[in-house]
């Protein structure tokens, strides 16, 4: 019978190998993929995000532990969809227009899965149209921006013009981030929230989804 606290200390600590290997016997075991999901691993991604906010954990951990849930992840996410399982929420992520920069963008990614959502990665330099598109074409909910350049910052401002131009603005939430971004920039250009890190984003998408 698979040990499911290892899963758990898995995903906490990183551990790629062992968090694939558990699962699986875990699968094999009859656990139903759901509760590996709710009761394991999102909590152990929670847990990482506290440590993040409390300065235990820092980006390389960050980084290790959301590899070791994507790692169980591939083999729960078309079992869940078998079982017809949704997701938290759907997110489109990408750098902005004109910026290259992903390390950021990747992880905020990867917490957004460690945290039970579908996550359509649009990669770097991102046009207005590629977001405006997730919305019709994949019906996300949330649009996350990273900008790593002042020089980009303006293409956030864009996207949410031509969001709005498209007369979607009511039907999805934006959440913008990178380093030269501030909350009082995400207010002014009219985003829905601003998010310093990767951990906090996930609490942000979530409020958006369940609110």
């Amino acid at each position: 019978m698979a040990d499911m606290q290892q899963l758990y200390d898995a995903v906490l600590n990183g551990d790629a190998n062992l968090a694939r290997s558990v699962t699986e016997k875990a699968i094999e075991d009859g656990f139903p993929p759901k509760d590996l999901l709710d009761s394991y691993m999102i909590p152990a991604m929670d847990e990482v995000g506290r440590l993040f906010e409390e300065d235990e954990y820092f980006v390389p951990e960050l980084l290790i532990s959301a590899r070791a849930m994507k790692s169980a992840l591939e083999i729960l996410r078309p079992l869940l969809a078998e079982g017809g399982v949704e997701p938290v929420g759907k997110v489109a992520i990408g750098t902005v227009k004109g910026d290259l920069h992903d390390i950021g963008k990747n992880l905020v990614a990867a917490m957004l899965e460690g945290g039970g959502f579908e996550v359509i990665d649009l990669g770097v330099d991102v046009g207005p149209e590629k977001f405006i598109a997730a919305v019709k074409e994949k019906g996300v909910q949330v649009v996350a921006m990273s900008a790593l350049l002042t020089t980009t910052m303006p293409s956030m401002k864009t996207t949410l013009q031509e969001i709005q131009a498209a007369g979607i603005r009511d039907q999805v939430k934006v959440m913008v981030g990178g380093a030269p971004v501030t909350e009082r920039y995400a207010s002014e250009i009219g985003a829905d929230a601003y998010s310093d890190n990767a951990s906090a984003a996930v609490t942000i998408a979530r409020s958006f989804v369940n609110g």
